[in-house]
């Protein structure tokens, strides 16, 4: 019981940490600096129509940007983008980690707590301006909303009734 509420207070501590990233974001991404920050340009793509998509198909690393929910499984499942620095939240696992470039392709390079390796390494299927879908090594595929920046996105299950929890007992 207490490692469930443990959990859950992770998963909680870590949404709103990936909503404040979020919030302070802004339009700071493109003012990054190093090798990753050329990574986002796809050779050739000579442009784009909006949708997050250079034309060729390649995805851009900037329409990642923000943070994106969505049920897997029935599971709560948050990814946060900013700068090209990434946070998920999803079932017991929390990770965190880079969008990196992968032969031309952006992907998502995590490590996670506890060991769990079903999200570790995930390629960006589609995205656009309000849906992101990502496939896992792991197996997984996340069907993601984009959330609105500096709000608690809408339409995720509420936490269950707890009751009455017993008194911890003092050290």
């Amino acid at each position: 019981m207490i490692r469930s509420l443990r959990t859950g207070a992770v998963a909680v501590a870590a949404l709103a940490a990936s909503l404040a990233l979020t919030a302070c974001g802004g339009d700071d991404a493109d003012k990054d600096s190093g090798a990753d920050s050329a990574a986002s340009a796809t050779p050739g793509s000579g442009g784009g129509d909006g949708s997050g998509e250079p034309a060729g198909g390649a995805v851009d690393a900037a329409a990642l940007e923000g943070t994106w929910v969505g049920l897997t499984d029935g599971k709560n499942v948050t990814v946060s983008v900013s700068a090209r620095k990434v946070a998920l939240v999803a079932d017991q696992s929390v990770c965190q980690g880079d969008v990196k470039d992968m032969g031309g392709e952006p992907m998502l390079a995590l490590k996670c707590t506890g060991g769990s390796t079903d999200r570790t390494m995930g390629a960006i299927d589609s995205v656009d301006g309000s849906k992101l879908v990502l496939s896992w090594d792991g197996g997984a595929e996340d069907t993601l909303t984009k959330a609105e920046p500096g709000k608690l996105p809408s339409g995720m299950p509420s936490l269950p009734d707890l009751g009455d929890l017993p008194e911890v007992p003092a050290p």
